[in-house]
């Protein structure tokens, strides 16, 4: 087989699948991890793919970093109703983590003007805090998404090294009892791991739909949360799953 045709299949594979493994590749095409590597590599100069740590994903893949615009419109009731609950847990003075969720930036929105410090990587919920001069705004800072709006990197990792909280809120692509939480994107995926690891109790703030799958990048275990806040279409047998876990489960109406 030709280079040429090798990267047109290894693109056709990417996109088909959203994301595969150097390995998984390598064994398709009959040929060394480090070619595949060095076949990545030129495809991601070329556009037509993105590497991540051992594999590629699709540029196609719509969960991959998908626009503010278009999240923020997408099972709008259940977000809000959950981001407004998840709000009743702050107290006066907590210091939290808010991730770059719409989720999120729901909850920003429902926080009320106290005494509060907030460390978050996204803009918008930089943008909706400014409003309200009682609370104390951090920004990671960091490499920028355009689509979703929020820092990612090394230098956002870094950030979060020199804090402590005691809450911290987030939401993911999708929760597995077994795999953990995990989400589409790499970057977004290592500043969320550092997010649990930098605080005393974790919130994850995610609708029914999300349970019962796995996407490209770990997280974490569920054993990291503290408490989970979902809609009432949540499985029977995933809530006891919680249970058994000692996680606790608030279901919104």
């Amino acid at each position: 087989m030709l280079v040429a045709e090798r990267h047109q299949k290894i693109v056709e594979l990417v996109n088909e699948r959203s994301s595969i493994r150097v390995s998984e590749l390598s064994d398709i095409f009959s040929v060394t991890e480090e070619t595949i590597r060095r076949d990545l590599e030129k495809l991601e100069k070329e556009g037509k793919l993105q590497r991540s740590h051992g594999g590629a994903v699709s540029m196609q893949d719509e969960e991959s970093e998908v626009h503010f615009s278009e999240r923020v419109i997408t099972n709008v009731q259940e977000k809000k109703v959950i981001a407004h609950e998840a709000a009743k847990r702050v107290q006066e003075g907590d210091r939290i983590i808010l991730d770059a969720s719409t989720t999120a930036w729901y909850m920003a929105k429902a926080l009320p003007n106290m005494t509060l410090t907030v460390i978050t990587n996204s803009i918008k919920v930089v943008m909706e805090l400014s409003k309200k001069e009682r609370i104390n705004v951090i920004s990671t800072g960091g490499i920028l998404l355009p689509k979703s709006l929020s820092f990612v990197g090394p230098l956002a990792e870094r950030s979060l090294d020199l804090y402590h909280v005691n809450k911290t809120f987030l939401s993911c692509k999708a929760i597995h009892l077994d795999a953990g939480l995990s989400d589409s994107n790499e970057q977004q995926a290592l500043l969320k791991k550092k997010m649990m690891e930098q605080s005393d109790e974790v919130f994850l703030m995610v609708d029914s739909s999300k349970f019962g799958k796995r996407a490209f990048s770990s997280i974490g275990p569920p054993s990291g949360l503290y408490e989970v806040i979902t809609d009432r279409g949540v499985d029977e047998a995933v809530k006891r799953g919680l249970d058994e876990r000692q996680i606790h489960v608030a279901i919104v109406e």
